[in-house]
């Protein structure tokens, strides 16, 4: 499929879009606007361009003529040294959201692209992500499995 879509390393400077995009993501999922009490646009920009800034978060986006038009970003988990093996980091995936017109397009797909080529370059030892449903095929399609290792415990009771 052609496109005139780009995917690129997000920078600092991306900050305020990947913050306007983070709110219409979570907009989607609670279907309206957030309470008056709810964090700022501005206390996000200012999260993400430090984290992106600082390096232990990074993230891809995708690129338009109109400009970016979908996110996927990467938290580092580093891992204690040992002596028995190695320590290599694994990959938090999350905040995956490509905007509706750009949706079935094949955007989603150059995103998460991106960031597994990168993740196995730097030789992450494995990518962890908690899908939506909407998200999940994808996720399936790239070779993300059910982990029988992984447990959670949820602490918001």
């Amino acid at each position: 499929m052609t496109t005139d879509r780009t995917v690129r390393p997000a920078r600092p400077e991306d900050a305020r879009r990947l913050a306007e995009l983070r709110w219409m993501f979570k907009e989607e999922d609670h279907e309206g606007r957030p309470p008056a009490s709810a964090r700022s646009l501005e206390e996000a920009e200012r999260w993400i361009r430090d984290r992106l800034a600082g390096g232990h978060w990074l993230a891809w986006v995708a690129e338009t003529g109109d400009g970016i038009c979908g996110h996927v970003f990467l938290g580092l988990v580093e891992r204690l040294p040992e002596p028995y093996g190695d320590n290599l980091p694994i990959g938090y995936v999350t905040n995956f959201y490509v905007t509706p017109p750009h949706r079935k397009k094949g955007t989603g797909s150059a995103l998460l692209e991106a960031l597994t080529l990168h993740a196995r370059g730097a030789g992450f030892e494995s990518l962890i992500v908690w899908p939506s449903d909407r998200s999940g095929p994808l996720y399936r399609r790239f070779g993300f499995q059910a982990s029988a290792e992984l447990l959670e415990l949820p602490l918001d009771t």
